[in-house]
């Protein structure tokens, strides 16, 4: 067994070939480009990467495979120059007769052919093929049975954003409304929640959570991950952990302070603002986007949580105030990656480096100590270095 860093949601903005997969995404977020990224300067060892049932990302992979850069494992998944994992996966938007909205699930195959096998399938219940999160012409079951028919792994997204998610937009109360909980491997918690608020709802307690940065640049990767203890990093051993078979299972989850997600408080939809009355005493709006922390609120039914791995609040090194391109640049050049410099370089190698209130604030960082700025509407949180 070892530990291996995780991000299972990393976007394709575009092919190879330069067509469009996740048109909101960066145009350098082609598939070899986040493989190489996740290698260094990110430190990752595993990358569910989306957007894979795309046809040219498809012929991307055999491409790969054909020069040996990428090696399909027996036990699923490809080993990309045996130093990174690449788990495919896809993501859906489903809005069936029994959603209260729009919602997004994650899907993740362990083989070339399954990956090929439902991208056939898909091809025939959304207009576009080729881009990402397409809304799919079938019911949010049927959708389950088939991932899970093909050895895969369903999780739903980001499940408490306010727009696109299942607590969020899908369900008045509870998952069975659109989902069979028992073809549900994982939750994606997403940017503005943690361990401990969504314990608060007691639906979730035998499900494990993943934290995942949902990239939409090659720098956004890993701003959430997990660290997993594995047999070996494969598919088969993720889907183990996600169960916690054999050993296998969740070490800690690193994600953003929930302050400092774009969704966490609830704002006014017109100056983002918070909200304090019904109608916004700024500019008068009456439209306000519900925060992540209200929604739990409506939606909490327990407050014994059960026992799960420690939630670590991980500011991103490009939140921190003064730490821009080129100083991040000559961390890397020092100490190898990002999770390196997260992790392991202590204070007084950091001081060598970069100055001295810089080098502290990377330690607040890594202790949790950093005073915080709600996010909220759409707008991210903020570091408050005025104290």
């Amino acid at each position: 067994m070892n530990n291996y860093f995780v991000d299972l949601h990393i976007h394709i903005g575009r092919t190879k070939t330069g067509k469009p997969v996740k048109i909101t995404a960066s145009k350098s977020l082609t598939l070899t480009n986040i493989l190489n990224t996740a290698k260094s300067p990110k430190g990752l060892d595993m990358v569910g990467i989306i957007d894979c049932h795309s046809p040219e990302v498809i012929a991307e992979i055999e491409d790969l495979i054909y020069r040996g850069d990428l090696r399909e494992m027996a036990e699923g998944g490809f080993r990309f120059q045996e130093t990174v994992t690449l788990i495919p996966g896809v993501e859906i938007e489903v809005n069936d007769e029994n959603c209260k909205g729009p919602i997004h699930v994650l899907g993740y195959f362990p083989t070339l052919e399954a990956l090929k096998n439902f991208s056939m399938w898909y091809q025939t219940k959304v207009k576009n093929v080729q881009l990402s999160t397409q809304r799919i012409h079938e019911s949010a079951v049927p959708l389950q049975k088939k991932i899970k028919s093909l050895g895969g792994i369903f999780i739903p997204a980001h499940v408490f954003t306010p727009f696109k998610s299942l607590y969020g937009k899908g369900v008045e109360k509870s998952i069975s409304e659109i989902l069979d909980p028992d073809l549900i491997d994982g939750i994606e918690l997403g940017l503005s929640s943690n361990t401990e608020m969504a314990d608060r709802i007691k639906e979730l307690h035998h499900f494990t959570f993943v934290s995942d940065s949902d990239a939409h640049s090659l720098g956004k990767i890993a701003r959430e991950y997990q660290i997993m203890k594995l047999e070996s990093p494969t598919f088969a051993a993720l889907e183990k952990a996600l169960h916690g078979k054999d050993g296998n299972g969740i070490v800690a989850n690193y994600g953003l302070n929930p302050y400092l997600g774009k969704y966490y408080r609830t704002t006014c939809s017109k100056c983002f603002e918070p909200k304090v009355a019904d109608i916004c005493p700024h500019c008068g709006s009456t439209h306000f986007t519900k925060g992540v922390s209200e929604r739990i609120k409506e939606l909490a039914t327990d407050q014994v949580s059960p026992k799960r791995p420690p939630y670590v609040h991980q500011v991103p090194l490009d939140f921190l105030p003064g730490l821009g391109p080129k100083t991040l640049h000559k961390l890397l050049d020092y100490f190898d990656t990002e999770m390196n410099i997260l992790h392991n370089v202590p204070i007084e190698e950091l001081k060598k480096v970069v100055k001295a209130d810089l080098a502290d604030m990377i330690m607040q960082a890594r202790q949790g100590t950093l005073q915080l700025m709600a996010g909220g509407g759409g707008q991210y949180g903020k570091v408050d270095n005025t104290k």
